[in-house]
């Protein structure tokens, strides 16, 4: 295990969480709001302290790496920068409990959405823009940032930390070098996040508001800034937002295929025919259904749109209290919360990738069973799927089933209802944010014990790293010498 290198790292994480959270100061600075100056001001100091005790003790590191370093390096940055990243919030007094403080960072880092907040509006703007700001570091990924703008090199360094971090069944190079692919991804992420703010404020949202909306939609994030989340904007910031929402739904692979004027490739990738018709028949359904809820068809399809787009995606905004929606849309919304978005994406969920795959596997499976002697192969986008990516899809949803009920058991001590428990395990592994009924879209996550939210938070972690990177850290195996 190369833990010098590790721990540099780990230093370099710390430095660039840092330098991220110079804005936010500087917002606090300027609005005098001197609690959270204080909060930031304590916090860089902390981390300036152990970047530099880090990036002492760890001079001249090896420069092999490999697979076990980079699922651990990931799975520890994670939860480093969480712990640190929370110190404004706590220090600043405006989430008095570091527990709570902890949630509502991890939250944000792992694009979730769910907060422990009763007002929201009362968070100071420097708070609130760091707040909603890690959604976007978190969405296309903070090692992806780093691997990006840093001239780090190592054996296997740039492919396991980027296969690690990435979502989705199976990491691969739109150009020959990695770090060249990460800086097209995040070229791409920002890009497209300066025309939703934009277009945002086109529409009358104040600028600091377009901000913290953009953020949370560009990560798939959704931490609303307003106590009502997205209600009591107008139609067309309610449209633009869906929009974008579903957009960074998809795999930024596709936009680089458009680039590089690959429409056909476009036009023809499964997972993202199969993204958008669900989208479509989601909406259809749920509008279908809603109808007699809304005074226009206009409305009712507004905000059927904007639900499915923002569950499906997870980014978990609102424009409606859809927890008082009939069952068969609520029903829907659940089953979108497990589908997730596209793989390579900022969304979270089971992802569509894999949902192909498993569907294809399934009817190669029956298949084999009428014809045992013929040979069958699983094919995406003309391609034989590797038997290996096969093979941990089957392992990610047999991991993905186990956690998911071993953290629904665990949280029912607190004594909620069936459906509180099951749609806040589904939304916080899932980084959706909203579920149903005590953790429904104009409710939140205060009520749970400091137990069942640190066990949520590390379902957030778990699901935003495709769980591996988190399940390694616990691996005795991991940590034995050779």
């Amino acid at each position: 295990m190369n833990y010098k290198m590790m721990g540099r790292f780990l230093a370099q994480i710390l430095s660039i969480e840092g330098i991220f959270m110079i804005p936010a100061l500087c917002i606090s600075l300027y609005c005098g709001d001197s609690m959270a100056v204080k909060g930031f001001v304590c916090t860089l100091l902390i981390i300036a302290a152990l970047a530099a005790v880090l990036f002492l003790v760890c001079r001249g590191a090896p420069s092999a790496f490999y697979a076990k370093e980079g699922l651990v390096c990931v799975g520890a940055s994670w939860f480093v920068l969480s712990l640190v990243g929370c110190l404004p919030f706590w220090i600043s007094r405006e989430i008095p409990s570091y527990v709570d403080a902890f949630f509502e960072i991890v939250s944000g880092f792992t694009t979730t959405g769910a907060s422990i907040l009763t007002n929201v509006e009362a968070l100071s703007n420097g708070i609130l823009y760091w707040r909603s700001f890690s959604h976007w570091l978190g969405g296309m990924g903070v090692l992806v940032f780093l691997l990006t703008f840093t001239g780090e090199k190592g054996q296997g360094f740039t492919m396991h930390l980027l296969r690690a971090e990435s979502p989705g069944p199976n990491v691969g190079k739109l150009v020959p070098k990695m770090r060249t692919t990460a800086a097209i991804l995040y070229i791409i992420y920002i890009v497209m996040t300066i025309i939703n703010i934009i277009l945002l404020v086109i529409g009358d949202m104040p600028l600091l508001e377009a901000l913290c909306t953009a953020f949370g939609t560009a990560g798939t994030g959704g931490l609303a800034i307003k106590n009502d989340s997205m209600v009591r904007y107008s139609p067309y910031l309610q449209n633009v937002t869906t929009v974008f929402m579903i957009l960074f739904g998809v795999n930024f692979s596709c936009y680089y295929l458009l680039l590089i004027k690959e429409w056909k490739s476009v036009i023809r990738d499964e997972e993202l025919r199969l993204y958008f018709g669900i989208i479509l028949v989601s909406i259809l359904l749920i509008a279908l259904n809603i109808r007699s809820l809304y005074p226009t068809l206009e409305e009712t399809i507004r905000h059927a749109a904007f639900q499915v787009g923002s569950i499906i995606t997870t980014t978990g905004y609102a424009t409606t209290d859809f927890d008082l929606w009939p069952s068969f849309s609520k029903t829907i919304l659940m089953c979108l919360m497990v589908v997730g978005a596209c793989a390579g994406s900022t969304g979270g969920g089971l992802k569509v990738a894999r949902l192909l795959l498993l569907m294809k596997g399934l009817r190669r499976n029956i298949r084999q069973m009428l014809n045992p002697r013929k040979v069958e192969v699983v094919r995406n986008n003309g391609a034989v799927v590797d038997e290996k990516i096969l093979d941990n899809t089957n392992a990610y949803l047999a991991a993905y089933v186990i956690i998911l009920f071993a953290v629904f058991a665990i949280i029912s001590l607190d004594g909620f209802s069936i459906g509180t428990n099951f749609s806040a395990v589904l939304c916080t592994f899932n980084n959706i944010g909203p579920g149903m009924e005590a953790v429904g879209p104009m409710c939140n996550f205060s009520a749970f014990s400091d137990l069942s939210k640190l066990v949520l938070s590390w379902a957030m972690l778990a699901g935003r790293l495709e769980i591996f990177p988190i399940l390694v850290l616990f691996s005795r195996r991991t940590w034995q010498q050779k």
